[in-house]
């Protein structure tokens, strides 16, 4: 049996991946540092982050309700995001990572591999 059989067997955790979504760059990579610093405080072996690419939603409007057909606006939002593995988590880290408090407007989804 190989470690991997073994670690599926016993149910322990190899690795947390973390993704962080947010609409403003500036404020995930200020969550990103902090998620960071909380599993270096730890010593937790991390791996990232990596920048996914961004997300871009363009939406196309009409400037007039009723003539002007080809007067148009568009808008778009952009979603920033950044991947984080932190391998063979310890109790602690994840603890830790649970009572983090991110501002508004960052999402995070953390996956248990």
């Amino acid at each position: 049996m190989t470690t991997k059989d073994t670690k599926k067997k016993t149910g322990s955790i190899e690795r947390l991946r973390i993704r962080v979504r947010a609409y403003e760059s500036k404020l995930l990579d200020l969550s990103v540092k902090q998620i960071m610093d909380t599993a270096f405080r730890f010593d937790a072996e991390v791996r990232g982050p990596v920048p996914l690419p961004t997300e871009i939603r363009k939406y196309t409007v009409n400037r007039s309700t009723f003539v002007h057909k080809d007067a148009r606006e568009q808008f778009e939002m952009r979603v920033h995001k950044r991947l984080i593995d932190i391998l063979n988590p310890t109790q602690k880290v994840i603890e830790a990572l649970t009572n983090i408090s991110l501002p508004s407007g960052v999402s995070i989804d953390v996956k248990m591999m």
